[in-house]
């Protein structure tokens, strides 16, 4: 059993927040995006918040610092979009395993420096790993709806090369994370098998799905039940849900995993609903009441925020939770991922 798993059984472990919502403070530019190394680069990089772990590292390190001084237990790698595929928007496939291996080294200072100042905390990093901008379930075409944008093997390659850098930047985890279709989640877990087995390792795995509408499903049509049957014949640490949906409405589908799961339960909520601006409004303590619910009912053992959070968020969510027990575990030994 790891140490993250051995201190999931006895607390709540709190999850950062949002990176995005933080890195829209700094109100970067282009020209801090491209930074003196990629000043000349031939297309806009604006957006690409990856890349800011190689042109604006203070930044992201100050980010990791600020969540875990608001007490999370884990923060999450600034690489949600680091895959050659999602990378391939900006012409920087060639930079992926850069990206994710000094996204996880600087992530992983912060919480070793944090961890040797009080030592009955300890921080973890969780490596974040996204959805990719392709589904391999859906056709993005209407008109043929049996064409694919992806192939799972080339899901396959661009998720092993991802979680290969982040492994040997020194991630404690790994997260899938927002995972709107399965597939393309089961090649991100095919991969992560072979590198475990590969290299020895027995790196925990979290996943994460994210439930789209009011219809209670993914993107690719599973309701939570679904979700969780497709992905729990392998060991996760934690299976749960975050983005899309605020905390009240996520509630049900928490419900769910707990009731069914073998794993531990994870929640990472949006701030709310987005308003007409897409901006999300709802307050710390707002946040924090609504997700209240889920720990009088003991429906989760890692509790964070998504899109609009900010460490006070998580300060506060914090707060509420070190008042309550976790969900009791029943992690058990599985066969092999079969495809």
């Amino acid at each position: 059993m790891s140490k993250i798993e051995e201190i999931l059984s006895k607390k709540i472990l709190i999850l950062d927040g949002a990176m995005g919502t933080m890195l829209q403070e700094y109100k970067f530019s282009e020209e801090d995006f491209r930074g003196s190394r990629f000043a000349d680069w031939p297309v806009s990089v604006k957006g690409n918040n990856d890349l800011l772990s190689i042109t604006q590292p203070q930044a992201i390190a100050e980010i990791h610092r600020k969540y875990f001084l608001a007490g999370a237990d884990i923060v999450e790698t600034n690489t949600f979009s680091a895959t050659t595929i999602a990378m391939a928007d900006y012409d920087m496939q060639e930079l992926v395993y850069e990206i994710n291996y000094e996204s996880a080294r600087i992530a992983k200072k912060v919480a070793e420096e944090l961890t040797q100042e009080n030592s009955k905390k300890p921080r973890f990093v969780a490596g974040a790993i996204g959805p990719t901008n392709k589904t391999a379930s859906m056709s993005p075409d209407v008109n043929d709806p049996g064409f694919r944008a992806i192939s799972f093997l080339d899901l396959h390659k661009a998720y092993k090369q991802q979680a290969g850098a982040l492994i040997d930047g020194g991630v404690d985890v790994l997260l899938i994370e927002t995972v709107f279709d399965t597939l393309n989640a089961k090649a991100a877990l095919f991969a992560i098998d072979e590198l475990k087995e590969e290299r020895g390792l027995d790196i925990p795995v979290m996943i994460s799905g994210t439930i789209t509408d009011a219809s209670g499903r993914t993107l690719s049509g599973q309701t939570a039940e679904a979700f969780l049957i497709s992905v729990s014949h392998i060991p996760l640490l934690s299976i749960g849900f975050n983005c899309a949906l605020g905390a009240k409405q996520l509630t049900p589908h928490l419900e769910v995993l707990a009731r069914k799961s073998d794993f531990g339960v994870s929640a990472y909520p949006n701030a709310g609903l987005p308003n007409a601006f897409g901006e999300y409004d709802q307050s710390p303590k707002e946040m924090a009441l609504q997700t209240k619910e889920y720990l009088e009912r003991g429906l989760v053992n890692i509790l964070g925020g998504c899109c609009g959070t900010t460490p006070d968020h998580i300060r506060a969510i914090a707060e509420v939770a070190k008042d309550y027990k976790p969900r009791k575990l029943r992690f058990r030994e599985t066969s092999k991922i079969l495809f």
